[in-house]
């Protein structure tokens, strides 16, 4: 009778942290960049979030979404990724609206200035996703161009998916490429923090935020028995967030003298 009595309280207990757990999984990793997403609108200054960010994720969680075709996995799992397309669509948006207008309002002062000397100021051309430029990769001048290429990409590997779905091979290396791309999110801000020799720019708090949420998401990885990409996704990107808190560790106790000439960006990370 004891045990029945105790049924009946844990196994809704059970359901209840289930489902918890499922909707950290799918809304946990978006959290960390809602104060990102604030700061940027509050000091109308994208200098400290890298839009390279933005790339990664995408083509991360695309080919996340096109290996679950190939390998069912978690619904959270597939759920976390379509939430963070559409979030760092949402970042993408924000960060073009606020370099555009900046460089307006620089463009603006410089031809203000140019007019008291009486001398000619060059207008930088407007660069768009269909010039096919190297050059100017990821740095468009309108949110369209970006969608343009996450839907091309979509499309191409889409298709390459369609044809080699019966690919044992092909779908657990495609499984692969979506993980370790995300697990390699953190080390351009690792590299960036070397090469700078300071942290300063970089969020703290996303960060802690970022490692918090990647120690839940391999733990639950391996309790839920996901893919094995995916524990070795997790693993890997805890080790990254480590070395970076580390890295803010050791440059606070050993701060460099910033250069006279040197623009910090105000209080956001740059990855």
């Amino acid at each position: 009778m004891e045990a029945e009595g105790l049924d009946w309280l844990l196994v809704p207990l059970h359901q209840l942290v289930s489902w918890g757990a499922a909707a950290a999984m799918v809304f946990g990793g978006v959290v960390p960049y809602v104060p990102q997403y604030r700061d940027i609108r509050r000091t109308q200054n994208a200098d400290g979030f890298s839009t390279y960010v933005c790339l990664v994720l995408l083509v991360a969680n695309i080919l996340r979404i096109l290996f679950w075709f190939g390998r069912r996995f978690e619904s959270p799992l597939l759920w976390q990724s379509a939430i963070m397309i559409l979030t760092m669509l949402l970042m993408l948006k924000l960060c073009t609206e606020v370099r555009v207008a900046n460089e307006l309002n620089a463009r603006r002062r410089s031809f203000a200035a140019a007019d008291s000397k009486d001398e000619e100021v060059k207008v930088a051309p407007r660069r768009s996703f269909l010039d096919f430029d190297p050059h100017h990769f990821w740095q468009w001048s309108s949110f369209s161009d970006y969608v343009q290429c996450v839907l091309a990409f979509t499309g191409v590997a889409g298709y390459i998916t369609y044809l080699s779905i019966d690919s044992t091979l092909f779908v657990e290396t495609l499984g692969f490429l979506a993980v370790l791309t995300e697990a390699m999110l953190g080390v351009p801000q690792l590299y960036r923090n070397h090469r700078h020799q300071s942290t300063e720019g970089m969020s703290i708090k996303m960060v802690l935020m970022w490692t918090s949420g990647d120690a839940f998401k391999t733990a639950y990885f391996l309790l839920k028995g996901a893919p094995l990409q995916f524990s070795v996704c997790g693993l890997l990107q805890v080790l990254v967030d480590l070395a970076i808190l580390g890295q803010a560790y050791a440059f606070a106790r050993h701060p460099q003298k910033p250069a006279l000439h040197a623009v910090h960006p105000a209080g956001t990370k740059a990855l």
